[in-house]
């Protein structure tokens, strides 16, 4: 199963690394994805509580962020994202209880995709293709777009 593959807008959903990616560090190998995020090209869906990990991981020391600059980081991935409104159990679990929240966001919004780099996460990638979720890294998802855009 390949983003592409689906009519309109594919849903996909980000977890916190790919989020800091694209909005902290402003990685120029997903720079693509954020400017199809940003065109409508793919829609972003996020949950409370995978807002609620983004926030708490930008007020990170490491980062040095003053709390403006977070809120400013925050309100630009909600300008471009769709809140998913019901969030239930998604029918694969992830050892890591962290990042479930990102598995059952991604199945109750009915997302296409989930994009994460965590190697749990992309451990589950073939039982949840069985479920009809796609998991992989952003750079993947990348090439399947500029493929189909290729073939177009």
């Amino acid at each position: 199963m390949r983003l592409t593959d689906f009519p309109g807008f594919p849903r996909i959903v980000l977890d916190s690394n790919v989020l800091l990616d694209l909005w902290l560090f402003d990685d120029p190998a997903v720079r693509p994805l954020r400017a199809a995020i940003e065109a409508g090209h793919l829609r972003a869906l996020r949950s409370a509580a995978c807002d609620a990990e983004f926030a708490e991981v930008l007020a990170r020391r490491r980062f040095s962020l003053d709390p403006s600059d977070c809120e400013r980081l925050l309100a630009r991935w909600s300008a471009c994202s769709a809140p998913i409104a019901v969030i239930a159990p998604a029918p694969v679990v992830c050892s890591d209880v962290d990042d479930q929240k990102f598995l059952d966001a991604a199945f109750s919004a009915q997302a296409h995709a989930l994009l994460t780099r965590d190697k749990g996460l992309l451990q589950l990638a073939r039982r949840a293709a069985a479920a009809g979720l796609t998991i992989c890294v952003p750079t993947a998802a990348l090439r399947q777009i500029e493929d189909q855009a290729l073939r177009a």
